[in-house]
């Protein structure tokens, strides 16, 4: 105890605190239970239904719960991008970011086999513009992945002015082609609120992440590797890509099928984006790592089949 008490002592006059005003303060302090930890009455409180229809909270929670997952792989990014740490600790925090990836894929059940068709595609009406596509956290993973070079489809390349900016790429990023239209050049309203509200904020975050990236950090752990250790990276940097670039969009993809393509008839996407061509990894071919890929893999990435 007397050696924890130095301890603690030393940690809060390094800190400029005063030890024993602090003690004093201890005695105060109220036992923190579950509920206000985890802020449960908060979080049980943000679920605001647009309808009468008992199945749009399923899809507000589900989204919901989306969302605090894609913060887990942002929470881990953010350690890989920036820190300095172990090859071992590296290589652990992208199984960490696959854990995460295998629950966003496996929870689509929630929305594929729990709501009711009728329901859904009542209250889903009531949502336009708001769409998925417009999750600023699945934008702020990818660049934090990649190199925004690889955010940008192959037939738009030499669209791209030469010596652009970060700033002037971002028109020809791959999910602009789920509401701009290059014939006419207007945007959808979603596409145009969504980059109103977080362009800026895309673009500051994809100049940081040009030289910090997980594509630009991970061959400097590669380089301080054994042979083991750079078997388990590659295994890992692989696994993440496909399952966040082809499994978890083929099992949306699939969902939007079965609401918006069931009973003999197509129906658009509450953001008006041609949602099929848009979510498939065929089309987008949203690739981080191409180089750990070979030529026939990538040939046949996101082939249904």
């Amino acid at each position: 105890m007397e050696n924890l008490l130095n301890t603690l002592q030393n940690k809060l006059q390094d800190s400029g605190q005063d030890p024993e005003n602090y003690l004093k303060g201890l005695v105060h302090n109220q036992a923190i239970n579950y509920w206000d930890y985890i802020r449960v009455d908060t979080l049980l409180s943000l679920q605001n239904p647009r309808t009468h229809f008992k199945d749009e909270t399923i899809f507000i929670v589900y989204h919901q719960i989306t969302e605090l997952v894609l913060n887990l792989i942002r929470h881990e990014l953010n350690q890989l991008c920036r820190d300095e740490m172990e090859v071992s600790l590296f290589t652990e925090k992208l199984g960490r970011m696959l854990r995460y990836t295998d629950l966003l894929i496996s929870s689509f059940s929630i929305m594929n086999k729990g709501m009711s068709y009728e329901d859904y595609n009542q209250f889903r009406l009531s949502l336009s513009p708001a769409s998925g596509f417009q999750s600023a956290q699945f934008r702020f993973i990818e660049l934090m992945c990649t190199d925004i070079d690889l955010l940008i489809p192959a037939y738009l390349k030499p669209m791209v002015p030469e010596g652009a900016t970060i700033g002037e790429k971002f028109p020809f990023l791959y999910w602009q082609e789920a509401g701009h239209n290059r014939e006419t050049n207007k945007k959808t309203k979603t596409l145009s609120d969504f980059e109103a509200r977080y362009l800026p904020e895309f673009v500051k975050l994809a100049n940081e992440m040009s030289t910090q990236n997980l594509h630009v950090t991970y061959p400097k752990y590669l380089l301080k590797a054994n042979a083991i250790e750079k078997e388990m990276l590659v295994a890992a940097l692989r696994d993440f890509d496909k399952k966040y670039n082809i499994e978890w969009p083929m099992v949306h993809l699939e969902t939007a099928r079965t609401y918006l393509m069931a009973k003999g008839e197509t129906k658009t996407a509450t953001g008006g984006s041609q949602w099929e061509k848009y979510l498939h990894p065929q089309f987008q071919r949203r690739i981080y790592f191409p180089e750990l890929w070979s030529e026939k893999e990538l040939e046949n990435w996101g082939k249904e089949g």
